[in-house]
């Protein structure tokens, strides 16, 4: 294998699914938390760190993880890792890595229906 570009997270949305119409296509973007904890070796203390990972989906997808997830919903994501550059205004170059989701899985469980 010459490469491979692949990541998978388990994380919890930290807010609603951000959806954006665009003449041939839907794009949604969501902000995934995941994080670690480990005991600091000097103080004895735990600690605790989050990431912050922007995730981008398209078309039926973005709408299925628009439908099916919410802010504080727990979600597997499966995808490839992508870098943009942008300029903004002042001549200053920007980047940002985001997660263009291939696949993703609502892991909470359906809210039951009324009358079930």
């Amino acid at each position: 294998m010459k490469s491979l570009n692949k990541v998978e997270l388990i994380g919890y949305l930290g807010k609603d699914v951000e959806i954006f119409k665009g003449k041939d296509t839907v794009i949604g973007t969501i902000s995934v938390a995941t994080g670690a904890q480990w005991k600091d070796k000097e103080s004895g203390e735990k600690v605790e760190k989050t990431e912050w990972h922007r995730c981008i989906s398209f078309d039926k997808q973005a709408e299925l993880i628009d439908q099916f997830c919410k802010k504080g919903s727990r979600i597997y994501i499966a995808g490839r890792l992508q870098t943009r550059k942008w300029t903004d205004k002042d001549g200053e170059d920007h980047y940002t890595t985001e997660v263009i989701v291939n696949d993703f899985i609502a892991l909470d469980k359906p809210e039951a229906q009324e009358g079930e």
